[in-house]
C-alpha cells in the first residue's frame, strides 16, 4: 500500500523546492508514495505562482485554499482552517512542509494537533533574529516536526543547540524526532534545470544580455521594501554601481514595484528610469532566473534562495540583510553581508567587479536530497 503524503506549499520558493520531491516520486517512488498537493494561495499572482507548476512539470494542486494577502495572524488563521479540512478528508500518513512561511507555520500547527507526523524540509536554519517573522515560523515548525531534513551541517548544529537529540532511534514521532542532514533540494533542482534553463530562457534574449556583463539583483523582503530609507539606500547604491561598466538587472516583486512607485523620492525615481544601465523588469520564471544566475557577473539580493543559487553556480553574492541563514558561504568568502548600507553595498560590488579568487566547497550535498527524503518517508510509514 502506498504511503500518502500531503505537501503544503504557498509561496513561490516552496513551489520550486517541492518540484524536486514531486519529480523523485514520479520517476522512482510512484509505486510507494502518493502525493496530494495543497496550495494555500499565499502567492496567488500567476507570475508568482501558477506558471511554476507548468514550467517545472509539478502536478497541479488538488486543493487551492486561495487565502491571499492579509496580516500574519489573519492569513495564518485562514490557512489553518482550510488545512484542517483537507487533512481530515485526506487522512495522510505525513505532511511535508518547506521553509519558513506562514503556510509552513499553519501546516505544522494543524498537522501536529491532529497527530499527523510533520516532515520539515529545510529545517535547522537560523538567522538568530526573532524580529523576522520567518525565524519564528522556522523555530516553531522544527519543534513540531517528526522528521527534520536540514540542508547543511550548520543546520544540524543549530538543532542540537536547541535540544534535539541527534541519536534518536525509530519509531519516530513528535516527542522522538529524527534530524537528518540530507543536502539541499534546491541543489537537486539547480543541477536538474540548469541546461533546460539555457535552452528555454527568454530573458537574456529579450534584454540583449551577454554573459558576465550584468549584475542580477532581487529585492523583496518587507524589512527592506517597506522602509523608504532602506529602499532608497539600496536603489541609490544600484544606480551608482550601474555606472561602473555592467548593467544591473532587477526583476521586481510586485510589492517592491508598488513601494518604489509610492515612496521613492521623485528625483531618485527619475534617475533610475533615465539610467540605461539599470533595468527594472517584471518577475521572471524559474528557468529565466536560473539563466540569469548562470550568466551574471554576481548577485545582489535579500533572498535566502538566491544566496544559495549564486553559490551553486559559483557566483559571489552581496546580501542585503544584517544576517543570513547561510553563514557557511559568508564564512567561506563567497558572500558579503551589507544590510541596507549604501557604502557597504558599493564597496562589496567594487570588490567583485575587480575580481576575486574563490573556492566553492560542497556544502549542500550530492544533488540527491529528494531521493533521500523519499526513502525516509517510506521508512516512517
Amino acid at each position: 500500500m502506498k504511503t500518502k503524503i500531503v505537501t503544503v506549499i504557498g509561496a513561490r520558493p516552496q513551489i520550486i523546492k517541492s518540484s524536486a520531491i514531486s519529480r523523485a516520486i514520479r520517476n522512482k517512488y510512484h509505486d510507494k508514495l502518493e502525493e496530494v498537493i495543497v496550495h494555500t494561495g499565499q502567492h496567488y499572482d500567476d507570475n508568482m505562482s501558477q506558471v511554476f507548476f507548468v514550467e517545472l512539470n509539478i502536478p497541479s494542486p488538488k486543493y487551492n485554499l486561495k487565502i491571499g494577502s492579509a496580516s500574519h495572524a489573519v492569513q495564518t488563521a485562514e490557512m489553518m482552517k482550510g488545512l484542517e479540512d483537507v487533512f481530515k478528508k485526506e487522512q495522510p500518513q505525513a505532511v511535508i512542509l518547506y521553509g519558513d512561511t506562514n503556510s509552513t507555520l499553519a501546516g505544522a500547527t494543524v498537522a501536529s494537533k491532529m497527530d499527523i507526523p510533520v516532515v520539515h524540509v529545510e529545517s535547522g536554519l537560523r538567522s538568530y533574529n526573532k524580529a523576522m517573522p520567518e525565524e519564528i515560523n522556522r523555530i516553531v515548525s522544527d519543534h513540531l516536526s517528526t522528521l527534520l531534513f536540514t540542508p547543511t551541517e550548520l543546520g544540524v548544529a543549530n538543532l542540537k543547540k536547541e535540544g534535539f537529540n541527534l541519536e534518536n532511534n525509530a519509531p519516530y514521532n513528535i516527542d522522538n524526532p529524527k534530524v537528518h542532514y540530507c543536502g539541499d533540494v534546491m541543489y537537486d533542482n539547480s543541477l536538474h534545470f540548469a541546461e533546460l534553463a539555457m535552452k528555454k530562457e527568454t530573458v537574456l534574449t529579450d534584454y540583449n544580455l551577454v554573459e558576465g556583463t550584468f549584475i542580477l539583483c532581487t529585492l523583496h523582503r518587507p524589512a527592506n521594501t517597506d522602509s523608504p530609507e532602506r529602499l532608497a539606500n539600496m536603489l541609490e547604491a544600484l544606480v551608482h554601481i550601474s555606472t561602473k561598466g555592467k548593467e544591473v538587472i532587477v526583476p521586481l516583486h510586485p510589492r517592491t514595484r508598488k513601494f518604489i512607485n509610492e515612496t521613492l523620492d521623485k528625483k531618485l525615481l527619475d534617475e533610475i528610469e533615465n539610467t540605461d544601465t539599470i533595468k527594472l523588469i517584471d518577475p521572471v520564471s524559474f528557468l529565466n532566473i536560473t539563466a540569469l544566475e548562470q550568466k551574471c557577473a554576481f548577485i545582489i539580493t535579500d533572498s535566502g534562495g538566491l544566496q544559495k543559487e549564486a553559490y551553486f553556480f559559483q557566483k559571489p553574492s552581496i546580501i542585503l540583510r544584517a544576517e543570513t541563514e547561510w553563514m557557511e558561504i559568508v564564512a567561506n568568502g563567497n558572500a558579503t553581508l551589507v544590510d541596507a548600507d549604501k557604502q557597504r553595498i558599493i564597496e562589496a560590488a567594487y570588490t567583485y567587479l575587480n575580481g576575486v579568487e574563490m573556492e566553492f566547497p560542497n556544502f549542500y550535498g550530492n544533488g540527491k536530497a529528494a531521493e533521500f527524503i523519499c526513502d525516509q518517508l517510506i521508512a516512517l510509514a
